[in-house]
């Protein structure tokens, strides 16, 4: 009889979690617009550390192509020290916003071109690179071409600048071989391309038919050597995309990519172009592509010619790296892929409402008590409040907004429970337990908060003296020694930012106890009927840092659900109010005609965080 030898249990690897964001045009200085995908890119790597997965995070410059050439000769630099100095400065962005990527990469670095080179030799052996002619029309600042139906009037749609007409000898891509690869791979893999109506806008144009694509130039010289011509160089959109395989480790390791973070504008090169080269060259394809929206600053576009192109660091020296992350989290509904607006009174305004009054005075509030009475171990029932496996859910639907939302909500939950207990007034024993929890519910919230806010969520881990590990959060951990901690967010006062906070156009409507008028957008949540009310709903309206009841007289005008998951806007700072027995607390926005007969109601011109202070330039919903 043989002896048969047990085999030992394999060691089970780390889950790997690669994240990319789109690899910025280093032709200007970084600004607010390209902080806001580092921020989320860097906000989902923090989260996957969390839980203990192996994470590779990438970012860069895409350095060739004729955009950057021009650029560098009217700077009166040569192309390569033009490049290095500005992929200095988007670096030095990143760090000011504690953006901890694990590489840099650069489309001049040597791995990346020789990887792009031998991709090319590989789609040539596979039949899909061939040399024609080709005459269309190209928009430098797009580095891409355009069809007479996509550009009618000869002009980019998106910098509004005549397009080049090009005639040139080129080698061609044969992208409509892989025209039903691509409608399939969307149908069976729909999470490839997020947000839906993203995808489907690409379903739609691809359906319409694909053309082949031009994949080297001879009309200029900056680029990457097309490794079957040495006339031609690479057309900077093939050479580009592939920074993500050859960036992804030092062999290639973490490739495929978990998700791709990218603005709107690039969504065609990386669903549609980007699979068929990747199939052609014999890579596996990435999980998600996420297409966002863009950012305006201060309710303009952001643009060099305005002046408005303000670098992060100038802003993180304005507010702080972590003010501005939790801003930029908290304020957009990523998920959707909407356009959003930076504006600066707006991030003051959660600066000191939510980060200075609500988790600055928390921390304060409950390391003073903890300092004067002490604290003793026992089990935290609060934390049972604190939705966890709400949270990740969220994470992995891009819901950034909602689980920093949810955080909040425990926060709320945390404060209000301080003024409920009231320690300093309990028995000894009783006091010392309520302080326990208040502080283990403390080290929960900052553990949760780090991928947002690291540096104010490592200065608590650090007073408080636990680790930020994800198994911690639920842990039940000794605190010895705690002193009340210094403060966290200092208020920011408007009136001294000289002019640097936009001010509310037009005139200023008081209420009668002199305050201004706070109009915030919420979002209808619920609606009930109010018994003996013809008219009135009772609507709950979800604020983002509280949910509120509010009575509203347009039950003859819309039906329920007309208005549920509306954005709406409400005066906030209104006295409360019964009515029909209900307290009514704030008002919504409508207009109607001079007999009532219809009414309609105001709502944001752009989609904005439930509890951002809305200005007055609205649209209606329609009936």
């Amino acid at each position: 009889m043989v002896n048969k030898i047990k085999k030992q249990p394999r060691k089970e690897s780390k889950k790997k979690f690669y994240v990319t964001t789109a690899i910025d045009y280093p032709n200007s200085e970084p600004h607010c617009g390209h902080a806001y995908q580092k921020i989320i890119a860097d906000v989902l790597a923090r989260w996957h550390k969390l839980l203990g997965e192996d994470v590779f995070f990438l970012t860069g410059t895409d350095e060739h192509g004729k955009k950057i050439q021009e650029a560098a000769e009217k700077a009166g630099k040569k192309p390569k020290e033009f490049v290095d100095e500005l992929a200095e400065k988007f670096k030095a962005a990143w760090k000011a916003l504690n953006v901890d990527y694990n590489r840099f990469i650069r489309t001049t670095d040597a791995d990346h071109e020789k990887l792009v080179q031998d991709v090319i030799k590989k789609c040539e052996k596979n039949g899909d690179v061939y040399l024609g002619k080709y005459e269309g029309l190209y928009c430098v600042g797009c580095e891409a071409y355009y069809t007479e139906k996509d550009a009618p009037e000869g002009v980019c749609p998106l910098h509004n600048r005549s397009l080049e007409k090009i005639e040139e000898e080129s080698y061609f891509f044969k992208l409509s071989k892989y025209q039903k690869f691509l409608l399939d791979l969307y149908k069976k893999n729909p999470e490839f391309t997020l947000p839906d109506e993203r995808r489907n806008e690409i379903i739609n144009r691809v359906k319409e038919g694909l053309k082949n694509l031009s994949i080297s130039r001879t009309s200029f010289k900056w680029g990457i050597p097309f490794p079957l011509n040495k006339k031609h160089i690479v057309y900077c959109w093939f050479d580009a995309l592939f920074n993500y395989v050859s960036g992804a480790g030092k062999n290639q390791e973490y490739w495929p990519a978990n998700v791709h973070l990218l603005g709107k504008d690039n969504s065609w090169f990386h669903c549609v172009y980007w699979p068929a080269f990747l199939k052609s060259a014999g890579y596996k394809l990435p999980k998600t592509v996420f297409v966002h929206g863009f950012l305006s600053f201060n309710g303009q576009k952001i643009s060099k010619s305005l002046g408005n192109a303000i670098s992060p660091i100038i802003l993180v020296n304005k507010y702080g790296a972590d003010s501005i992350r939790y801003f930029i989290c908290r304020n957009f509904a990523f998920a959707e892929g909407n356009d959003g607006d930076f504006s600066e009174e707006k991030l003051v305004e959660r600066h000191n409402s939510e980060l200075a009054d609500k988790l600055g005075n928390l921390v304060s509030r409950v390391t003073s008590l903890a300092e004067k009475y002490g604290v003793e171990k026992c089990e935290n029932k609060i934390l049972k409040k604190l939705k966890i496996k709400q949270i990740e859910k969220e994470f992995e639907n891009f819901e950034i907004d909602k689980a920093l939302e949810d955080v909040f909500a425990f926060i709320d939950v945390c404060n209000e429970y301080v003024q409920t207990k009231k320690p300093w007034e309990a028995s000894c024993k009783e006091r010392e337990k309520v302080i326990y929890e208040l502080v283990d519910s403390i080290k929960a919230i900052a553990i949760l908060l780090w991928p947002f806010i690291p540096s104010s969520s490592e200065k608590i881990a650090k007073h408080f003296g636990f680790e930020i590990k994800y198994e911690n959060i639920e842990k039940c951990l000794e605190y010895k020694n705690i002193k009340k901690s210094e403060i966290l967010f200092s208020k920011i006062e408007i009136d001294k930012l000289k002019g640097n906070v936009e001010k509310k156009e037009g005139k200023q409507v008081e209420t009668k106890n002199s305050e201004k008028i706070e109009l915030k957008a919420a979002t209808i949540i619920n609606i009930e009927d109010i018994a003996g009310a013809d008219k009135l709903y009772k609507l709950e309206v979800d604020l983002g840092y509280e949910k509120r009841i509010i009575c509203a007289g347009i039950k003859q005008y819309y039906s329920k659900e007309e208005l549920i998951g509306k954005q709406i806007i409400i005066v906030a700072n209104l006295e409360p109010r019964i009515m029909k027995g209900i307290e009514s607390k704030g008002m919504l926005l409508a207009a109607s005609d001079d007999e009532h007969k219809k009414v309609v109601l105001i709502k944001p011109k752009i989609h904005v965080g439930n509890g951002s202070v809305v200005e007055f330039k609205h649209e209606v919903y329609k009936k």
